[in-house]
């Protein structure tokens, strides 16, 4: 079984292979994290929303977190997982030239290139930082609101995480995440596939646990806002399963599902 620090690097490594792709829509949550196997059933479409750049559209995404974000002119917002930029810049469209928009991954290939995207579009108030999102980077009570795409299921230690998105929130900040979770519990030898982590799959946590974990930090008003079921191709599954494996996951997974949750820190 994989350490927690061989999972960060073996994502780490995927998602800056990603970043340096020709093709930059080669992604693992929702582009092609096996050769000629589209994940693209994670996906959802964002080229009408304003805010958006093509060239920052990796692919990666579960959700459009940012459309049920609540982002007010003015405000501080952090995007966690920020990619190649594109919720950032979206959330920037929000915000306005008076707030301010940090982007956290912990890609230096993903840190260059939604760099090189915020330079284009000319933005002096968006910032991209490296960093891990077990360990933000950033003082407490920094933001207003808090966004994530697919990426906390990446994170080994979720706990951890959602701690320190409580910490960086001001008193009254809430969040608006897009995640991966699973109704019903995945086998074990799933949980340990080292692809299937990088592809969002083995990552995610039982739907109940995982709000579970916002309320045990603290966080208030949980809703989940948007929730739909997500099959996952076969072939994706054999890829990693064998037989036996794959018979406990039908038998114990109900479902895969991407969901979009919002909740306050009081």
């Amino acid at each position: 079984m994989q350490t927690n620090d061989e999972i960060r690097r073996i994502v780490r490594e995927k998602y800056s292979k990603i970043a340096l792709a020709k093709d930059s829509r080669e992604g693992c949550c929702s582009g092609k994290c096996y050769e000629g196997i589209d994940y693209s059933v994670f996906s959802e479409d964002y080229s009408n929303i304003k805010g958006y750049l093509a060239e920052a559209d990796l692919g990666l995404g579960c959700g459009l977190p940012v459309e049920f974000a609540r982002i007010h002119v003015g405000d501080t917002v952090i995007d966690l997982g920020s990619g190649a930029g594109n919720d950032c810049f979206i959330a920037r469209e929000v915000a306005g030239e008076h707030g301010k928009v940090i982007g956290i991954d912990f890609s230096p290939e993903m840190i260059e290139k939604a760099r090189e995207n915020a330079t284009k579009l000319g933005y002096q108030n968006v910032e991209f930082l490296p960093g891990d999102i077990e360990e933000i980077p950033l003082p407490g009570g920094i933001a207003d609101v808090v966004v994530s795409n697919c990426v906390l299921n990446l994170v080994p230690d979720k706990r951890k995480a959602f701690s320190e998105i409580f910490r960086i929130l001001r008193s009254g900040g809430h969040f608006s995440i897009s995640d991966v979770v699973t109704v019903g519990k995945l086998p074990e030898k799933a949980q340990k596939a080292a692809e299937l982590y990088a592809g969002c799959v083995s990552g995610a946590m039982q739907k109940a646990e995982y709000l579970e974990v916002m309320r045990s930090v603290g966080f208030v008003n949980i809703d989940v806002q948007k929730e739909r079921q997500v099959e996952i191709p076969e072939n994706i599954l054999k890829q990693e399963l064998d037989e036996d494996t794959l018979d406990e996951y039908r038998e114990n997974v109900s479902g895969i599902y991407s969901i979009n949750v919002f909740a306050i820190k009081p």
